[in-house]
């Protein structure tokens, strides 16, 4: 690489051992959508056609975890870091400087994993007229100073910002200021860069930086939405009862099986625990189980259903279709729905119920018994 040319450099700082983040392992290292936190960021940077070079702050002990994490990514140097945030980027600093071609720096923390592209175009655009430049978020909520667990004071929100990493700085004074800043405990770069004495632009930041500190921030981890599809048959008989959603049909046969055979509700079960990944109906209420004889099938549905809670999900929509000659569904598709929305605890608009023939074809065209499909999103709650 040509030294003359001026050049922009990453540095992530992952030196931290994570504890309040309570994973077992440092959180940098934990799995983010398949990858290990750290990954996505430097992913972010080594593919950025603006950012020359990729450095990586890591703690003591911990080279082995990052070279393994990293092993995909295009990086120029792994940096042991100090006993604090403030040694680690210092050290980070020092070690970059040697190459005296470095006109920029972002530096940036791995325990916000999402970094898009436009954060990085802002901010080096912003070192065109400024020293330094750090990403922040309108304050939505009030807010208020307090004391000994009590309101002292109301304080003005608009002139108040949540700042993000990367924070862009002018590498020579960044690094100045870094190695005058003593012993005071600062919590950011920028702060080091105002206490001596540049200014700092604020840019917009995006809710995508969003940093992983506590046990519950993994809760993001989770997809946005997770898709089901249940499948279900079940056989006429005679003098068996017919239950479809929970609503007993008249007809003159029942569907058999070993609890009510509610063909409609096993397989809306079925697709919840899909979309979750965990099993089946049979896995959780297996048939050779003699409590499960002739039981209410709506127990198998709200117990899906209480996962979905349980796993930090909402049930977004469900379709259903029924497969049959007969009896004819139309006359009972709005008491059925009415009826799955009342077990599942959702609208009625957010059930779809739809009815159809195989032409007279197969088990079903033949009236032996009745088949049903089941698709479900679930949707991660706010």
């Amino acid at each position: 690489m040509n030294i003359d040319k001026p050049k922009n450099v990453a540095l992530i700082v992952a030196a931290g051992s994570g504890q309040r983040a309570a994973q077992g392992i440092a959180k940098q290292y934990v799995s983010v959508k398949g990858r290990p936190m750290i990954v996505h960021s430097a992913l972010s940077f080594a593919q950025h056609p603006s950012i020359d070079a990729l450095y990586v702050v890591i703690g003591e002990g911990q080279k082995e975890q990052a070279q393994q994490a990293l092993a995909a990514i295009d990086y120029d140097a792994l940096i042991i870091g100090g006993n604090t945030r403030q040694e680690s980027v210092l050290n980070g600093l020092k070690f970059i400087s040697q190459d005296v071609s470095i006109q920029n720096i972002l530096i940036h923390d791995a325990a916000r994993p999402h970094l898009p592209h436009a954060i990085i175009d802002t901010l080096l655009l912003a070192l065109a007229d400024h020293k330094g430049a750090i990403p922040i978020l309108p304050v939505t909520d009030s807010m208020i100073k307090t004391k000994d667990h009590m309101m002292e004071q109301a304080l003005n929100r608009d002139s108040l910002g949540r700042v993000q990493t990367p924070q862009a700085f002018h590498f020579q004074d960044i690094l100045a200021a870094h190695r005058d800043a003593g012993n005071n405990d600062y919590s950011d770069d920028a702060q080091i860069m105002h206490a001596a004495g540049h200014a700092i632009a604020a840019v917009n930041g995006s809710p995508i930086l969003n940093k992983y500190t506590f046990a519950e921030d993994f809760m993001t981890n989770k997809p946005n939405f997770r898709i089901g599809s249940g499948y279900d048959v079940h056989r006429f008989g005679v003098g068996e009862e017919l239950w479809l959603g929970g609503v007993k049909i008249d007809y003159h046969m029942g569907l058999v099986g070993h609890s009510d055979a509610d063909v409609v509700l096993h397989a809306l079960t079925d697709a919840l625990l899909g979309a979750l990944a965990l099993g089946d109906i049979g896995d959780h209420f297996p048939p050779s189980d003699p409590q499960w004889k002739g039981a209410s099938s709506d127990i198998f549905l709200k117990h899906a259903c209480n996962l979905v809670h349980k796993e930090g999900y909402e049930i977004a929509n469900a379709d259903v279709t029924i497969i049959c000659e007969a009896p004819k569904i139309g006359p009972h598709r709005e008491k059925i729905r009415d009826s799955i929305a009342d077990i599942m605890n959702v609208d009625t608009q957010q059930i779809s119920l739809k009815a159809t023939t195989t032409e007279k074809l197969g088990f079903t065209g033949r009236g032996e018994g009745m088949a049903v499909q089941a698709q479900i999103l679930i949707e991660k709650m706010i």
